[in-house]
């Protein structure tokens, strides 16, 4: 019974929802599949964030190996936490002026806001200028003209980096007017609005033929690794 009733729920919350898609009389169905679902993540949430304090602390209070890093993150979250739910620093709602916590959490005057705009916004600035490092190495492994293929991505690649600068426009601009689709801003333009929409579209279409799949494995009992193990 464990785990029946969960694949019955699984399988009566995903027809639900088929349903209400195609059934318009049954809309209000998915409605509220959604609500419980919206229920079902914030309790997800809770537990996540518990699990997220248990590991930690354990690696703090056993000191094992980047035990420091630990620490700052549990002192970061109970932190952002507290001024969250406590609403630190938030001014009160016109409408309810006399109401300390009739305010929005995220203000910039708050707590919370002044966090997330001079602390988290920084960080994750300086996590993404950190990928960038990463991202032209691998393109520089990437592109490397080992065959035909290969050519043909570096080629295609330098292209679109070219027309995308001042330069590209400038190398070109001698072409008269009539032959203007050859320049290489509009070889750019015309590179991402057909053979990269193309591949895109292709892309699109197998993950939704793998969701699709997936969502009927799931539905029928078939995939049961969100279970856990027997």
């Amino acid at each position: 019974m464990k785990r029946t009733v969960p694949l019955l729920i699984t399988a009566a919350g995903g027809i639900v929802l088929i349903v209400s898609f195609f059934v318009p009389y049954t809309e209000s169905w998915g409605e509220d599949a959604t609500m419980w679902f919206d229920i079902l993540a914030a309790i997800a949430f809770v537990l996540g964030g518990g699990n997220l304090l248990r590991m930690h602390l354990r690696k703090v209070l056993q000191q094992q190996a980047g035990w420091g890093f630990s620490a700052i993150t549990v002192i970061s979250f109970v932190v952002t936490l507290g001024v969250g739910l406590l609403k630190v620093g938030v001014p009160p709602a016109e409408n309810f002026p006399n109401h300390a916590w009739s305010g929005v959490y995220n203000a910039e005057e708050s707590a919370f806001g002044f966090a997330y705009e001079y602390v988290f916004k920084p960080l994750t600035a300086t996590i993404f200028s950190l990928l960038a490092f990463y991202v032209a190495s691998a393109a520089f492994r990437a592109f490397r003209a080992k065959n035909i293929e290969a050519l043909l991505l570096l080629g295609t690649a330098f292209l679109i980096l070219l027309g995308r600068t001042f330069a590209g426009a400038l190398l070109t601009a001698w072409l008269p007017e009539r032959f203007s689709e050859f320049t290489i801003p509009e070889l750019t333009v015309t590179i991402m609005n057909v053979f990269v929409a193309a591949g895109n579209r292709a892309i699109m279409i197998g993950i939704a033929l793998g969701i699709a799949s997936i969502s009927l494995r799931v539905i029928l009992g078939i995939d049961r690794s969100y279970l856990g193990k027997e």
